[in-house]
């Protein structure tokens, strides 16, 4: 009989890497010997304390186990990539929380960021599909077909799909809007695991089981 494998999905970051040790040595000791998938919703950077720290963590994690950890590219590091570029101005980036970043990196300006932790940046996926779920930084347009969801919708969106009752196919999983209860928010057709771990609640890991489409437990730090 085959062994059950686990998913493991983690909600927005933001530079708090104390948390995210905890959860993913959590993870780790829940999974036990079993397989088990780690995918994270993005949003690794700004406002909290440590965005080059979760950066390198996630790196190295990948650099073990690079088929079984899945990043994906948040709202933030899409701003990042594009003042890099030239596509928006510093300042739209400073405004949400990205002093904090570059404060972490002890540089002055995304230009000066390293290399390799701007290619790993750009390189990263914006959404990521498995037999019952479709995992993504911001959700989804409800009125497109999962293959045709935009990059901006799956990192940016809220209105029109958090208040969209529809059937996606799979159950959507998502972070980006924070949730002031502080518990994850599963609904019939999503579940949203942004518990606001920046602004003081905690970083959730919602864990999913090959054989159901229900989350089958949460993990926590705080």
């Amino acid at each position: 009989m085959r062994a059950t494998s686990l998913t493991y999905v983690i909600g927005d970051v933001h530079g708090s890497l104390s948390l995210l040790r905890t959860l993913v040595k959590r993870c780790r000791r829940r999974a036990r010997n079993r397989a088990a998938i780690l995918v994270l919703l993005g949003d690794y950077i700004d406002r909290g304390p440590d965005s080059s720290g979760v950066i390198r963590f996630i790196m190295d994690l990948q650099s073990e186990q690079r088929e079984l950890v899945i990043a994906l590219k948040g709202n933030h590091e899409a701003m990042l990539v594009d003042v890099i570029d030239g596509e928006i101005e510093p300042e739209l980036w400073l405004s949400q929380g990205s002093a904090q970043t570059l404060r972490s990196y002890g540089v002055a300006s995304a230009d000066a960021l390293p290399p390799d932790h701007v290619k790993w940046l750009r390189s990263l996926p914006t959404s990521h599909a498995d037999g019952r779920h479709f995992f993504a930084r911001a959700g989804i347009d409800p009125g497109k077909p999962l293959t045709t969801q935009s990059a901006h919708d799956l990192t940016w969106i809220r209105e029109p799909f958090l208040s969209d009752q529809r059937d996606h196919g799979r159950l959507i999983v998502h972070g980006h809007t924070p949730l002031k209860a502080g518990t994850p928010d599963l609904r019939g057709n999503r579940l949203n695991v942004d518990t606001g771990a920046v602004y003081g609640g905690a970083l959730t890991a919602a864990v999913f089981s090959d054989a159901k489409t229900s989350p089958v437990a949460f993990l926590q730090a705080d």
